[in-house]
């Protein structure tokens, strides 16, 4: 998922999520790997009502806007995929598994191609057969331009996909998508792609009877391939109620369980209203929970002086990194020497605390998370330890001609996220000064600022930046901050360093080649720290997410891949 906010690409903020857009392993209340219960023997048990209060309307739910991480929370309870992520706790949830599927996905060509075979008994809603014709129809809708929104992958990775308009103006379709039979799916890549069922798990490949497909409208009443269907979406996805699905079989679907009868999605509402109905729990509100609203410092302290709340709190980790960027093409930060200044000059302790403290939030000094998933490989080039090294610092610049100081800017959000917010870079502001770096802030509107610091033209020398897991491996990680050939000259540019690196770019389609994601991983592991060693960015932190549920939920599920709960295992009184 990539930069955040917006939902996976930018779905940390939500997380997912995508993101999740957003490390230990994430688990549940009091780490203790899920909080079980619901049924009279205490398994979990069917029945009840769960309720869902967001901030976010689940805006877009149409499957070809959705950009979703593992298929998304409330998505992945209509839509099925390909692949869908594993709904374990922790770490155990970062691996891929099949969905629609009977496999992850058979490559070949040195992952250029990649063959799918669908399961026995798969229906819709309406008792009617689900076929590889109708994924491939899902899929091509995706690039249709008045569903637009996903993920932009398939645009470059499916041959022809760089040109391709969607079926309502093509009617003949993606040559490089073949259905054989009723059964068989294969993509056809114009390069290597490892991590295809990673990707597969996103609600592009959800399919999609073509004679009921509405166009615009078809979110209003998707035709249901998972376990619940939409009966109301009303406000672009501000109220939603799902019910189930009759035609849905546990016997196709291990990862996924319809505990609840019903669930009603209500958004639009304040994180202090969020937090104090999941506190009081008065009515449906015992059967509650969010998807998308973190506990503040301050709700947190008061949660934790309460046993009984805090035996309600659930605590996960997505792959996301905080951190600050340099525009290398801009004095000073042309010179490799100052911005080794800067690294060492961060007080970590002091950037922590302004994100809310390390109950949320984890001093980082690598690019990629702290986990397994993305080949986290332990380093820290420009050692700062836990308030700063101003005397290394002071010792560079002036190697750099910079003895009397120095003056530069730092761009920052007004939004207060505790992410590129004004808290964050005060912290940054008040470590500088003591190494002689004077900072002025530039605080611009949460529009303002995703528009310059993303435009070569205008991107500052200076800004706070943060990036989040499409999926969980090292690729979607690297390659679009770090990928020369990523530069986007004329339009979102996330390879704000500029880099363009032969060395680097023939790395990345060498690791993209393996389809062993744990031998992917510790490649992705070995070039972020080679990358590193250029003080491109400063990392500062990792999120972590702590997130209050009902009093009579049961059944918490929590992974690395969302570190938020996952409403597909959850159980009701």
């Amino acid at each position: 998922m990539r930069q955040l906010p917006a939902i996976s690409r930018r779905v940390a903020a939500a997380a997912v999520s995508v993101v999740l857009i957003g490390g230990a392993a994430a688990c549940g209340p009091e780490e203790s790997g899920g909080a079980k219960g619901g049924g009279t023997d205490g398994a979990p048990g069917k029945g009840g009502t769960l309720t869902v209060l967001n901030r976010a309307p689940q805006k877009q739910f149409d499957p070809a806007r959705l950009y979703t991480s593992g298929g998304g929370n409330i998505p992945s309870l209509v839509y099925r995929t390909l692949t869908t992520r594993n709904r374990e706790n922790g770490a155990e949830g970062t691996k891929v598994v099949p969905d629609l599927a009977t496999d992850t996905g058979t490559p070949s060509d040195d992952a250029k191609t990649w063959t799918y075979k669908l399961k026995d008994g798969l229906k819709y809603e309406d008792g009617s057969p689900i076929t590889s014709a109708d994924i491939k129809y899902g899929v091509e809708r995706s690039f249709a331009a008045e569903l637009s929104g996903g993920a932009p992958y398939l645009r470059d990775w499916l041959i022809g996909g760089d040109t391709y308009q969607g079926p309502y103006k093509e009617k003949k379709g993606l040559d490089s998508i073949e259905t054989p039979d009723a059964k068989t799916i294969v993509f056809k890549l114009r390069k290597s792609e490892g991590d295809f069922p990673y990707f597969a798990t996103s609600t592009q490949f959800a399919p999609v009877p073509k004679a009921k497909d509405t166009g615009a409208k078809y979110a209003e009443h998707p035709v249901s391939s998972g376990p619940y269907k939409v009966v109301k979406n009303v406000g672009d996805g501000e109220q939603m109620t799902l019910e189930r699905n009759t035609h849905w079989s546990e016997e196709t679907d291990k990862e996924r369980h319809a505990y609840p009868d019903r669930i009603e999605v209500k958004s639009g509402l304040s994180p202090a209203v969020i937090n104090q109905r999941l506190s009081t729990g008065s009515g449906a509100d015992a059967a509650a929970v969010t998807t998308d609203t973190n506990l503040g410092p301050a709700e947190l302290a008061q949660v934790t002086g309460d046993k009984k709340l805090a035996g309600r709190v659930g605590t996960g980790h997505f792959g996301y990194t905080n951190y600050l960027a340099f525009n290398p093409t801009a004095k000073p930060f042309d010179d490799p020497k100052v911005r080794q200044a800067v690294a060492y000059a961060i007080n970590r302790t002091s950037v922590v605390n302004a994100a809310g403290g390390s109950s949320l939030a984890e001093p980082a000094t690598t690019f990629l998370p702290e986990q397994k998933s993305f080949g986290h490989t332990a380093h820290d080039h420009f050692p700062a330890g836990a308030k700063g090294n101003a005397a290394k610092a002071k010792e560079l610049l002036k190697e750099a001609g910079h003895e009397n100081g120095l003056e530069i800017t730092l761009t920052h959000s007004t939004a207060q996220n505790s992410e590129t917010s004004p808290e964050i870079a005060t912290a940054i502001q008040a470590a500088l000064k003591e190494a002689g770096i004077t900072v002025k802030l530039e605080g611009l509107e949460d529009n303002d600022y995703e528009e310059k610091v993303h435009s070569v033209d205008k991107q500052p020398a200076l800004f706070l930046a943060h990036w989040g897991a499409d999926w969980p491996s090292g690729g979607p990680f690297l390659a679009p901050v770090f990928d020369g050939r990523q530069i986007v000259k004329d339009g979102y540019n996330f390879n704000a360093s500029r880099l363009d690196d032969s060395k680097v770019n023939e790395e990345i389609d060498e690791i993209n080649k393996i389809t062993d994601h744990d031998a992917a991983a510790r490649r992705w592991g070995a070039l972020d720290k080679k990358i590193g060693e250029q003080a491109l960015t400063v990392p500062l932190f990792h999120p972590v997410y702590k997130r209050l549920y009902g009093k009579d939920v049961k059944n918490v599920v929590i992974s690395d891949w969302t570190g938020v709960l996952d409403v597909s295992q959850v159980a009701v009184k």
